[in-house]
């Protein structure tokens, strides 16, 4: 989930008028929301290993929240900032509702019935199919740092276990932790080795790793807490607008349980479990919205892919 935490704010704080503080403070608390929602959803909700992290599905809509027109005539980008997130706030506040009534009501129950492992193939399917639009593309920007991780990725995992027999599950659990670590390593030592100082600007902008600003810009200790932005603003066309993204991340994460189970072999999830689940998810949109992350929750798909990816 590292990937969604750090292209998400990435992408939008800076059309939201932000700088680099603003996006350290947003990573921070995306990671600190997830970390609750994660808790809650182990503890009271399905009581899968799930996390609950950020979700593509609300980008779209939190885009058009930024371009609406009401915000351009702002001339401070920090103030436009403010006022987009508190509009952001406000609206996922309101799409929470969708999915805290559907279930805990039990309504979501009924619809659980009919999924099964089958019917949620195509749909984590076509989810992941999503992500490699957003990721993939990624690697063929740094072709010389994106191809060794691949390279690393698969042979850590694949080849490393079976030849290591003592501590094998700690190279198929963690393969992503060690290989990232390693190959920051190895752009790092490219970056301060100068191989980059005469690149093109958008070569030095997603090779080297001293040109995201966060490090720097990030305070040593930050607690997020509600409301750190301001008070929420509502409007009902924007809430309206998340909740249908909140609709499609309920989709979404009715499948990703549903893996999640499989994967980690658990016993077949109920209809009623699923639909609690869902009830606390809603709960975890709401506390993203208390606290200004701009974005909704929803299970992250990239763990159900490393729980298979583990299998």
């Amino acid at each position: 989930m590292l990937g969604t935490t750090v292209l998400i704010p990435t992408a939008l704080v800076p059309q939201m008028g932000g700088g680099n503080e603003e996006k350290a403070k947003v990573i921070q608390t995306l990671l600190f929301v997830a970390g609750i929602n994660t808790l809650l959803q182990t503890l009271f909700g399905t009581r899968l290993p799930a996390v609950i992290g950020g979700s593509y599905a609300y980008v779209a809509t939190t885009i058009s929240i930024i371009r609406d027109s009401r915000y351009s005539d702002e001339p401070d980008p920090t103030e436009q900032f403010k006022r987009i997130m508190r509009a952001t706030q406000g609206a996922l506040i309101v799409a929470s509702t969708l999915q805290i009534v559907l279930g805990f009501s039990g309504l979501w129950r009924n619809v659980a019935r009919f999924l099964s492992p089958l019917s949620a193939v195509p749909l984590v399917s076509l989810v992941g199919f999503g992500l490699y639009e957003l990721g993939f593309p990624g690697v063929a920007k740094c072709i010389e740092i994106g191809l060794p991780q691949l390279i690393l990725l698969v042979f850590v995992s694949q080849f490393v276990p079976h030849v290591l027999h003592a501590g094998k599950h700690v190279f198929e659990r963690f393969t992503v932790l060690f290989t990232i670590a390693i190959v920051w390593l190895y752009a790092y030592l490219l970056t301060v080795g100068g191989a980059y100082n005469h690149a093109a600007p958008k070569t030095q902008g997603t090779c080297r790793t001293d040109r995201a600003g966060l490090i720097e810009s990030a305070p040593w200790i930050h607690v997020p807490y509600p409301f750190q932005w301001g008070a929420p603003t509502f409007d009902a066309g924007q809430a309206f607008a998340m909740m249908m993204a909140s609709f499609v991340s309920l989709v979404e994460s009715s499948g990703a349980f549903i893996a999640v189970y499989r994967y980690a072999s658990a016993t077949p999830l109920p209809p009623s479990i699923l639909s609690r689940g869902i009830g606390w998810q809603g709960v975890a949109i709401l506390l993203s919205g208390l606290f200004g992350t701009g974005n909704g929750s929803s299970v992250s798909v990239e763990n159900a892919g490393l729980f298979g990816f583990n299998t």
